[in-house]
């Protein structure tokens, strides 16, 4: 995380939308870079400390998402904020599918889009500093809350920024069956809306990468009717 102001980089290949969005975040106290293609992106990140990317969807040259799973493919896992076509429910879930953290529905408030900004750095920085160090060991995995990291059997797993604080949510609350409500309060720090998927596919996400069937998961498991509960013996429920 920057020591002074957060570095935030904006891409949207609409030039009104990037100025007045950068302008607010600007007065709000946030260093915003802007970018309207993924190769102006790829300067940016390459010369700086970003700390999260605000990605618009519908990109020239290479799309959000094409990008997205790019950087995750690299294990570039800055927290990514994916820029959506209003209601375009498809496109959001494909987003978390890619690796997004969140996701934001155009036409957007700008306030709104501080809001969500705030709350992943508020997470990021509070996991990063005030906690203390513990490694959590199930299975063959060993999960690094200090570090911010996942190994299998000495290896790295790259894992995202949102993945990576579902996962915690689960570990700090081994063995208690928990509702997608609280698990989207502890997670994100909101309330969960009715037809919001993206914790369903952040725990399939989080399911291909700790088990060895995500169809029949024996750590992160299904609480029929009631949610899901995280069992680091892998017992059965």
């Amino acid at each position: 995380m920057s020591v002074n102001k957060p570095n935030i980089a904006l891409v949207d290949d609409d030039p009104k939308i990037l100025e007045l969005t950068a302008k607010y975040l600007t007065d709000q106290n946030l260093n915003v870079f802007t970018a309207d293609s993924g190769s102006a992106l790829d300067d940016i990140v390459d010369a700086n400390a970003i700390d999260l990317i605000v990605l618009d969807l519908m990109m020239p040259e290479e799309s959000g998402l094409n990008l997205c799973q790019r950087y995750r493919a690299k294990n570039i896992n800055v927290p990514i904020i994916m820029l959506t076509a209003k209601g375009d429910e498809v496109d959001r879930i494909v987003g978390l599918e890619m690796g997004a953290d969140d996701y934001l529905p155009k036409p957007f408030s700008p306030r709104e889009l501080l809001a969500r900004i705030n709350a992943i750095i508020r997470r990021q920085t509070k996991l990063g500093v005030s906690s203390p160090k513990k490694v959590v060991l199930f299975g063959s995995f060993e999960f690094d809350t200090e570090n911010r990291s996942l190994s299998h059997e000495g290896k790295n797993i790259s894992i995202t920024a949102g993945e990576f604080d579902l996962l915690k949510v689960f570990t700090d609350h081994a063995k208690q069956p928990l509702s997608r409500d609280r698990i989207m309060q502890l997670a994100k720090g909101k309330e969960l809306d009715v037809f919001d998927r993206s914790i369903d596919v952040q725990i399939s996400r989080i399911r291909r990468l700790i088990e060895d069937n995500p169809n029949k998961p024996k750590y992160l498991q299904t609480k029929w009717g009631y949610g899901y509960i995280f069992d680091p013996d892998g017992e059965a429920q």
